[in-house]
């Protein structure tokens, strides 16, 4: 399943992802001006009366002997997307440890347990209010959804020329982040680079 997933947002087969993404965008476009119901009722029945109408359609051919009488729909009934008991449980526990990870990295951020992260967090939920004042969340979403049928496949294309941009970019984070650091700290020099460091010398 996750071997599919990944071949549709590489663009592995052209028709099948472009269909995906078309249907994806336009479905949250539809929901600018329908509600959520209206649209996936829509939706569910343009896609059955579709299905149904096919499979009457093989079905006559079938009697007229133009056709065998094989299920046109079949590779897509026999797919497999059952968990059997050990990856079930596998996934749930999986699930369950990152609910409680978040939930204690949530506690840790509104209690202040480190100062540096919570200043961080203060500044991304400010940053947010901005965000939200721009755009809403099906905006968001939309524009998630291009960047997962994107940005892959764009790094795979570009990939020297982007890890130097990140790696750049990285570099001054990381700077930005020690200057902070030293900040919330009390201040001081940064730490010698040289392997023992410089001692002070002796009155």
């Amino acid at each position: 399943m996750a071997s599919k997933v990944m071949d549709l947002i590489y663009w592995k087969d052209m028709e099948r992802t472009g269909m995906v993404f078309t249907g994806l965008v336009v479905g949250l476009l539809s929901l600018f001006q329908l509600s959520i119901i209206t649209v996936v009722s829509t939706l569910s029945l343009a896609i059955m009366c579709f299905t149904i109408s096919v499979r009457i359609y093989c079905k006559l051919l079938h009697s007229l002997q133009l056709r065998d009488g094989a299920h046109p729909f079949k590779s897509y009934l026999e797919m497999d997307i059952g968990l059997v008991g050990e990856q079930a449980d596998q996934y749930m526990q999986r699930g369950i440890v990152l609910i409680y990870s978040a939930l204690d990295t949530l506690k840790r951020l509104v209690f202040v347990g480190s100062l540096f992260d919570s200043l961080k967090f203060l500044l991304l939920v400010y940053l947010v209010t901005y965000l939200g004042a721009l755009c809403n969340g099906l905006t968001l979403l939309i524009i998630g959804v291009i960047a997962v049928f994107s940005v892959p496949l764009f790094y795979t294309r570009h990939q020297e020329k982007v890890d130097t941009i990140l790696a750049t970019v990285q570099a001054h984070v990381d700077n930005i982040k020690d200057i902070l650091s030293r900040l919330v700290q009390g201040g001081g020099p940064p730490p010698d680079p040289t392997p023992g460091g410089a001692k002070p010398k002796s009155q």
